[in-house]
């Protein structure tokens, strides 16, 4: 509903209990930790959504093993904040990080791996290599067109992507 300041006092008020109740490296914790960036990335505050999405990443690195979904989760959110701030080398290491753990763990046409090369595809376009952002866009698209119905709103996304890439080649 876009109330940030009510979504950042209620993940607050359930990291303070969780806090109490769970030991301190929990991966409750490190998901209280997620959510609260995930409310300052969406209010463009980057540099403290950086923070709290690095906190849970830690913790995350320690509670959880190498290729644990989670994992792929915080070094995507990373890799965002990283693309959102104009540095797309960044944003692209956290993204690569992610796609990693997700071709480990998924099967070649889940829609997550679709997300996955639509990220890598988009830092690669804001880095300029456009020949690159289209082989991952079109990727994405593929996996896309056979795992969601032809009218779904990621298709027509990806789409317009590819479409913006050609027109800067």
């Amino acid at each position: 509903m876009g109330d940030y300041s009510k979504a950042l006092e209620f993940y607050e008020k359930s990291h303070k209990i969780k806090e109490k109740a769970l030991p301190s490296n929990h991966p409750d914790l490190a998901t209280s930790y997620n959510n609260i960036g995930l409310v300052y990335d969406d209010m463009g505050d980057y540099s403290k959504a950086l923070e709290f999405y690095e906190k849970s990443l830690k913790m995350r690195e320690k509670a959880l093993p190498s290729n644990h979904p989670d994992l792929a989760q915080s070094y995507n959110n990373i890799g965002g904040v990283y693309k959102n701030m104009g540095d797309y080398s960044k944003a692209l290491e956290f993204y690569e990080k992610a796609h990693k753990i997700k071709e480990k763990a998924l099967p070649p046409n889940h829609p997550e791996l679709a997300v996955s090369y639509n990220n890598i595809g988009l830092a690669y376009s804001g880095k300029g290599d456009y020949s690159k952002a289209l082989s991952f866009l079109e990727k994405a698209l593929v996996i896309l067109q056979k795992s969601l119905p032809p009218n779904h709103p990621n298709i027509k996304t990806v789409i317009n992507s590819i479409d913006n890439v050609k027109k800067k080649m």
